[in-house]
């Protein structure tokens, strides 16, 4: 199917197509060797898993030391 850019860089992407991806509200956009590729994305609001991790955190008796140091280690290897 043919599609136009707009000045706005915009495109339509046919009804056709996203009848496909009727629950999809955001897509990955990438470019691979000449081409345009979309990936519908599933975006969760934070709060969603915050509680989950908190709680397993809990379990796993890991404090906020213990990622500030985490964190730490990690920067003073990629300097």
């Amino acid at each position: 199917m043919l599609v136009k850019r707009t000045r706005s860089n915009q495109i339509t992407i046919p009804k056709k197509i996203m009848q496909n991806f009727e629950t999809a509200g955001y897509f990955d956009v990438i470019e691979k060797k000449g081409m345009i590729i979309l990936k519908p994305v599933d975006i969760k609001a934070k709060e969603s898993i915050l509680p989950q991790v908190r709680e397993k955190m809990k379990k796993l008796k890991i404090t906020q030391y213990d990622i500030s140091e985490a964190v730490s280690m990690v920067r003073d290897k990629c300097d």
